[in-house]
């Protein structure tokens, strides 16, 4: 088998709720570098959300915040920190608008008080991973600083939540020829809206494409697995695209295969499937 690339998404991919990574999820990672294969994590997490426990798995390298920094044996091979200018214009667009924002920087992560209380109350859709990582993050204590606290020096990224969703739409009149919005799976009865802006051109698609270019590596050679919409630059730009049986059906549509859910260790038994380890 010609070495592969592989690029795995963490909330809803490699992880289930915020838990750590299972034991046969851990084997499966393990075996296919040790069979020579390179295995990234690619994920809209930034690097200091990305836990130790998963971290601690071994992977070649990091493509975070949604393919705007990407780290390859322990070197920076790309960083794109949005100017504070545009952010504040973002947060401006947005709250003037009525939604909330979380503001994710190199160092930690910045948040409206509205948007927390919102998220606590939030009945996500099982298929939306991203809002249940933001709540799991909250029961579990972990640190999101009060935006009052932003130091105000550029961001990679901002999620936003809404009460309506037809607010968010009214958003890309002002920011829609810049930014990609990634909106994530809600239910009928969903009083919590929630996704995210990503910069066109700067996605996990073209930093796999970066992190190709980097090794000498055709595309053709690569695989993505995942689960949400931050995830479809990455699916299509991947020579295999996999989809996670708990992904949304927008994802589904375009992968070239659909695994096993999160919760049933999908990924190891594609790997399997796949003879990667």
């Amino acid at each position: 088998m010609e070495k592969k690339l592989i690029f795995l998404d963490i909330d809803g991919t490699l992880v289930s709720e915020m838990l750590p990574p299972s034991v046969n999820v851990i084997e499966a990672v393990k075996g296919a570098r040790q069979k020579g294969h390179k295995v990234f994590l690619c994920t809209g997490r930034n690097m200091p959300i990305i836990g130790k426990d998963i971290i601690n798995v071994g992977f070649d390298g990091v493509i975070a915040s949604a393919g705007s920094h990407i780290e390859i044996e322990g070197k920076v091979l790309f960083d794109n920190l949005l100017p504070e200018e545009t952010i504040q214009e973002c947060l401006s667009v947005f709250h003037n608008h009525g939604m909330y924002c979380r503001i994710e920087t190199p160092e930690g992560i910045y948040t409206d008080p509205q948007m927390e209380e919102l998220l606590k109350i939030a009945k996500p859709d099982k298929t939306n991973s991203e809002l249940i990582r933001m709540q799991k993050e909250i029961e579990a204590g972990i640190t999101i600083l009060p935006y009052k606290e932003y130091p105000q020096k550029g961001a990679y990224k901002i999620c936003f939540t809404s009460t309506n969703i037809e607010v968010i739409e009214k958003t890309k009149k002002y920011l829609g020829d810049r930014f990609h919005y990634a909106v994530y799976p809600y239910a009928n009865t969903t009083s919590c809206f929630n996704g995210e802006i990503i910069p066109k051109g700067i996605d996990k698609g073209r930093a796999m494409t970066l992190v190709c270019q980097y090794y000498g590596i055709h595309s053709k050679d690569t695989i993505a697995f995942g689960d949400s919409m931050n995830d479809y630059e990455m699916m299509k730009a991947a020579g295999v695209s996999v989809a996670m049986g708990n992904a949304c059906q927008e994802l589904k549509n375009i992968a070239d295969v659909i695994c096993g859910n999160v919760w049933e260790d999908g990924v190891y038994y594609e790997f399997q499937k796949m003879g990667l380890f």
